[in-house]
């Protein structure tokens, strides 16, 4: 079975809202939200994969970032493991650079968006709070 490396981002903007893009529809798993990200290439880190597919994406850069969570899971025809991490700062301004639909959204709304059901782990992340007493 094929097998596929993600980084994926939780993007905090600074009042706390994450960043959602809404996937195109003739996409695998079209019309659903998802974390920005992509595949990781052969020979790349997941760091330097995140912050091409950020750049990419979304036409910024990463300045500060942190694992949050690694999310494996199995379709029908493929293994995917999603590396996801926390970005708590960047440069740039967000825009969907591949036309993709982009919203700012309360951590508590992310359930009200539809998402693969290989990113309802990182939903449930997200929504943690950043540290514990």
């Amino acid at each position: 079975m094929k097998r596929v490396h993600v980084a994926a981002a939780v993007i905090r903007g600074a009042d706390g809202s994450v960043l959602i893009a809404r996937r195109a529809d003739t996409q695998h798993q079209g019309g659903l939200w998802e974390f920005p990200g992509g595949k990781v290439e052969e020979g790349e880190t997941v760091q330097a994969a995140l912050a091409r597919e950020l750049q990419e994406e979304l036409g910024i850069q990463v300045t500060a970032a942190r694992p949050l969570i690694k999310v494996g899971h199995d379709y029908a025809d493929k293994q995917v493991l999603l590396d996801v991490w926390e970005v708590s700062a960047f440069t740039g301004e967000p825009h969907g650079a591949e036309g993709q639909p982009l919203v700012w959204a309360a951590p508590r709304e992310l359930p009200d968006y539809d998402f693969p059901a290989a990113n309802q782990p990182i939903v449930a992340a997200a929504r943690l709070p950043g540290e514990y007493l």
